[in-house]
């Protein structure tokens, strides 16, 4: 803060000190009402903190932090108009990944976008199959719990479907895996080359 901005903080300290004085001696004489002067006050520091947050924003558009903010100029992500008091923690669980404490629709969210990377790591039909029921079993049983919070949209898996897809991805993974060792077979030699010379007689 420069002198110039210092000085007039000052004499607007000193305005509303003056001003505050005024209206408590009129409320002394009986010529204002309390709660009249109580609810435009309210009204006044609204103003003064919606007036000093445009300012502030105004300040540092023109000093140019702003620059290189991804959101500049654009909504907020996540931003659909309702009031979520809950949107700061949901954004931070899907951003993070955090498990364990988010509600069942991101939660299950998060599950279904790593479904199939969880399915390719079992081996057997019979695994996939138990792991996809239980899977749909707790989507229906989200879609029926009045809990509040974001709505489940996360859909159920056909379990048929889902098996001959992780079969067929679990086929191509053993070719890709044969191929790449019959690669590696025909690039080494048939004979290897003795690292140790033969002792002369």
């Amino acid at each position: 803060m420069n002198d110039v901005d210092a000085r007039m903080d000052r004499l607007r300290r000193a305005a509303r000190y003056r001003y505050q004085q005024l209206v408590d001696s009129e409320i002394e004489r009986g010529t204002l009402d309390p709660d009249e002067v109580r609810e435009e006050r309210r009204l006044l520091r609204a103003q003064d903190v919606g007036q000093h947050a445009r300012t502030a924003i105004e300040e540092a558009e023109r000093r140019g932090l702003f620059e290189g903010n991804p959101y500049h100029g654009k909504p907020l992500p996540g931003n659909d108009g309702r009031h979520d008091p809950d949107w700061w923690i949901k954004a931070k669980v899907e951003r993070e990944g955090i498990t364990g404490i988010a509600p069942p629709a991101l939660a299950l969210r998060k599950e279904d976008a790593d479904l199939d990377e969880h399915l390719d790591a079992l081996t057997t039909e019979q695994d996939v199959r138990d792991v996809l029921e239980d899977f749909n079993a707790r989507v229906k049983e989200a879609r029926r719990q009045l809990l509040g919070g974001p709505p489940v949209v996360t859909p159920l898996r056909d379990v048929d479907e889902e098996v001959l897809a992780w079969s067929s991805r679990r086929e191509a993974r053993i070719a890709e895996a044969a191929r790449a060792a019959a690669a590696q077979a025909a690039d080494s030699p048939a004979h290897p080359r003795r690292w140790w010379r033969p002792r002369r007689r």
